[in-house]
């Protein structure tokens, strides 16, 4: 077994990012410990004390301490308070979260409102591994609108979407139509990183469309541009994969507003797979020819 002190400093830094993006939160002891033996021990320590202990009162007789006091049930039920200081409550029903967050993103005015009340809203588990809560970024009057799938490892770290290696390509991909990262409305489907990148539930997936739809609405963009297989089943409700899906018009509804969209290659899609840049490219030319027609960049 290779030791951390065996290791040198890049050594040791290409091996914490690499358990960063795998989904690693927590570091472990370099040895193992037999926590079984520990119990046995624990066992062992207490067995002196409970038979020194005096005899069990008879039923129904409360013990006196030697102060002439009596000491408080001890199978009494702690107040509230104390209940909800003595460590997390368990998470609410899938359901009510999913009623709650439709209150909360119905409930908000602007993007700014939509904003602050997402990083309030504690109904869905992915918050609680997540170091931040991806909001959308950019010119929310540009009319041009980019969603991406979720979070990933160093959008996670960075705080905001397309961050990283696929961030810089990404940069490039809109350069080449004309169009930079401030002159678009960015944002993912999913406001946390899924542990480990792994695809959200069902019941996350619930949870967050109120909060991506309300973005939507408010914003009130005229074209959509979806990165990503998971971005593109979601707002299109096809289970294909992105090949399947990539480079047709489509429509989203969203409140009273219906927008073309059009779903391409995640930028990370192509750092994998860099032969998809040609289908990704054709996409953007696509893209590009929609803003157009639409006024939307200039000739």
């Amino acid at each position: 077994m290779i030791s951390a002190n065996d290791l040198s400093p890049a050594e040791l830094a290409a091996l914490l990012h690499f358990h960063a993006d795998a989904g690693v939160e927590w570091l472990l002891e370099e040895e193992a410990i037999d926590r079984f033996a520990e119990f046995e021990a624990m066992k062992a320590a207490r067995r002196p004390a409970a038979q020194a202990q005096p005899q069990a009162p008879i039923a129904g007789e409360r013990p006196v301490a030697r102060d002439g006091r009596t000491p408080p049930r001890p199978n009494a039920v702690a107040p509230p308070a104390e209940r909800a200081a003595s460590g997390p409550q368990p998470a609410i029903p899938d359901g009510e979260a999913v009623q709650q967050a439709r209150f909360v993103a119905e409930t908000a005015r602007s993007l700014a409102e939509l904003k602050t009340a997402i990083e309030a809203f504690n109904g869905c588990n992915l918050k609680h591994s997540a170091r931040s809560t991806i909001f959308a970024s950019g010119d929310a009057e540009s009319g041009i609108m980019v969603i991406g799938s979720a979070p990933g490892a160093e959008d996670d770290r960075e705080g905001v979407p397309f961050s990283g290696k696929s961030g810089q390509l990404f940069d490039k991909m809109l350069t080449a139509i004309g169009l930079t990262r401030s002159s678009v409305l960015l944002t993912q489907v999913i406001p946390w990183r899924p542990p480990g990148n792994r695809a959200p539930s069902a019941a996350e997936m619930d949870i967050c469309r109120p909060f991506i739809e309300r973005q939507i609405a408010l914003a009130e963009p005229k074209v959509i541009l979806l990165l990503g297989n998971f971005s593109a089943r979601f707002f299109f409700g096809e289970n294909d994969t992105i090949h399947g899906l990539r480079g047709r018009w489509k429509e989203i509804a969203a409140a009273d507003c219906v927008i073309p969209a059009i779903a391409s290659l995640h930028p990370q899609d192509l750092l994998t797979a860099p032969v998809n840049k040609r289908l990704a490219w054709n996409d953007l030319l696509a893209f590009q020819a929609k803003l157009k027609s639409l006024s939307l960049l200039r000739n």
